[in-house]
C-alpha cells in the first residue's frame, strides 16, 4: 500500500471516497472505503494468510467485541473532551462531568475484556491491538489534559506494560509520531474540531 496525508479540512476533496469526509479511509481497485471496523474486516478478507483476528468463531466474536466496547463506550466518549484538550477550544464542566462518569464506566467495561496475555485479547497480535494501542493513548492524555488524571492506567493497571510492548513495534512508533504531527498542524492552524 501507499500512504497518502491529506487533512480534515480538505474533506471536500475525498468525500467520494469517505461519505462524511472522515479520516481514515482506503482507496481500492473497487473504490473507497471508509470506518476503521469496515477497513480491518476488509483486509481480513483481502489477506486471510496474516489474520488481524482469531481462527476461532467465539474469540473473534470477543475481538470485535473488545474493539466496539473500546470505540463506542471508551473513545468516543473521550472525544466529546478533544476540543479542549487538543484544539485549544473549550468544553462545558456538564460535559466534563459527564465524560468522566461515562469512561469510568467505558473504562471498567474494558477492563473486563482485555486479557493482556500478551495482547489485548491473549496470545495473538489482532484487530483490537491495533485499536486499544490508539484509543488508550489518546483517552489518556485526554483524561491527563482535562482532569489531571490518567484514567486508562488507574482502571485498567496492566496497560502499562502493554503499552511499553506495543511501543516497541516500529510500525506503532511511526502510527504515532504521524498522529503527533497531525495534532501539531491541527494546532497551529486553528482549524475547527468537528469531533
Amino acid at each position: 500500500f501507499s500512504e497518502r496525508l491529506v487533512y480534515p479540512w480538505e474533506r471536500d476533496s475525498f468525500t467520494k471516497k469517505s461519505p462524511l469526509g472522515k479520516i481514515p479511509f482506503i482507496e481500492t481497485e473497487e473504490g473507497g472505503l471508509s470506518e476503521s471496523q469496515a477497513i480491518l474486516e476488509y483486509l481480513e478478507e483481502c489477506f486471510p494468510a496474516i489474520p488481524l483476528y482469531p481462527k476461532a468463531r467465539f474469540a473473534r466474536a470477543k475481538c470485535r467485541e473488545l474493539i466496539q466496547h473500546l470505540e463506542l463506550n471508551a473513545e468516543w466518549v473521550a472525544r466529546r473532551l478533544y476540543k479542549e484538550c487538543f484544539f485549544g477550544g473549550r468544553v462545558s464542566q456538564e460535559t466534563k462531568d459527564e465524560a468522566r462518569e461515562r469512561l469510568v464506566k467505558g473504562l471498567q467495561a474494558v477492563s473486563k475484556l482485555t486479557q493482556f496475555a500478551p495482547f489485548a485479547c491473549g496470545p495473538e497480535f489482532t484487530a483490537a491491538d491495533c485499536v486499544a494501542f490508539v484509543h488508550f493513548t489518546m483517552i489518556r492524555k485526554a483524561t491527563l489534559a482535562i482532569y489531571g488524571e490518567d484514567f486508562v492506567e488507574q482502571l485498567i493497571p496492566e496497560v502499562a506494560a502493554y503499552m511499553i510492548r506495543m511501543d516497541a513495534r516500529p510500525h506503532f512508533r511511526t502510527i504515532m509520531a504521524d498522529r503527533d504531527v497531525a495534532l501539531e498542524i491541527f494546532g497551529r492552524t486553528g482549524v475547527a474540531y468537528e469531533g
